[in-house]
């Protein structure tokens, strides 16, 4: 009899439903945890993109020697000249760059610490050890060095991190609060709206934390604020057309994409070339890795070498609006309806 009541009670308090729920939650769970590890326990230079700055014989040579290192951690080719270098850095084609000096035992390494000290720090390690085994030495020069209040590079990534979250939990909160899914395309324009008012704030917020007010970052003020409006309404928008289709399981959905997936490869901790191929694969394609990079571009790249990551942003924007607005007219045909909020007798 008792154990009667208390499997019914179990059944009461744990719908079959909740139970799905649940498992749901801990697939994220390991899913979380595979990710994060998985991207950043080991983190090794993978075909960065290297410059060679020298006459032409010994260019060739050294492309060569550094091509044929063990476990390809560069991409090298030969630069025309140091200014060339410098330029190709600034404009994010080349991570950094080695100056060979004919005349003498030390070459120059250029490097950019404001697109990830990580990385920079790696190719100062590994060209050291290439000169050493060739009996010369190194001296670093930073082209593009960090902000002193931005330790390790890292400013940029928390700042769109922080961004994402306001997008996918503004969202969130507007679907669940009436039920998971919109019931017809008015309702679903207007949380837009209000997610692209949000977006507004958010970046506006965002831009004057890590500028004026704790010096973070450099850059324009007015170009992270549109770059933090453009990221948390493409994740919101993204969110909503997930919820729009897939009802709550939508929420897990889009933390899978933007949190699981996309936080550990979007380039934060350890850029791409430092990140396993899978991850540095699928990082520009989401939202946290295309914002990164657009962040890093605008604090220290003069604005450089956005227009890819711009893209990725507004196409998650486009398509979220599309297939939230697809999803509602096709409940609304359907004759569904959205449980309107219960008033107080």
């Amino acid at each position: 009899m008792t154990q009667t009541t208390f499997l019914r009670e179990v059944k009461d308090a744990v719908t079959p439903r909740a139970t799905l729920l649940v498992l749901g939650v801990v697939v994220l769970q390991l899913l979380f945890i595979a990710s994060y590890v998985g991207a950043l326990h080991h983190p090794k230079l993978r075909d960065a993109p290297f410059g060679v700055v020298s006459p032409a014989a010994v260019a060739r040579q050294t492309v060569t020697r550094l091509d044929r290192l063990p476990g390809s951690p560069l991409d090298p080719r030969a630069v025309a000249d140091e200014e060339t270098a410098r330029e190709q850095i600034m404009n994010r084609d080349l991570d950094g760059a080695l100056v060979v000096n004919p005349a003498g035992p030390t070459d120059t390494l250029l490097v950019a610490t404001g697109g990830g000290t990580a990385l920079a720090t790696a190719l100062q390690t590994l060209t050291t050890t290439v000169e050493k085994a060739e009996r010369r030495t190194v001296r670093t020069v930073d082209v593009a060095p960090a902000s002193p209040g931005d330790f390790n590079g890292l400013s940029s990534f928390y700042l769109v991190v922080g961004w994402c979250v306001g997008g996918y939990l503004c969202a969130s909160i507007l679907a669940i609060s009436t039920g998971a899914r919109p019931a017809n395309p008015r309702r679903a324009m207007i949380r837009l709206a209000v997610i692209a008012l949000v977006s507004i704030a958010g970046g506006l917020g965002g831009a004057l934390i890590v500028g004026p007010v704790l010096d973070a970052l450099p850059g324009s003020v007015a170009a992270l604020w549109g770059l933090g409006a453009l990221i948390t309404f493409a994740v919101g928008a993204a969110t909503l057309a997930l919820q729009g289709v897939f009802g709550i399981i939508g929420i897990g959905l889009a933390i899978l994409l933007v949190v699981i997936a996309g936080n550990p490869s979007a380039g934060g901790a350890f850029p791409l070339p430092m990140l396993p191929p899978f991850w540095a694969a699928i990082g520009p394609a989401l939202p946290p890795g295309a914002g990164t990079w657009a962040a890093r571009s605008i604090a220290y790249f003069r604005g450089n070498d956005t227009t890819g990551a711009l893209l990725v942003l507004a196409a998650w924007a486009v398509v979220g609006i599309a297939v939230t607005l697809a999803a509602a007219r096709m409940r609304e045909r359907g004759g569904e309806e959205e449980p309107l909020p219960t008033q107080a007798p």
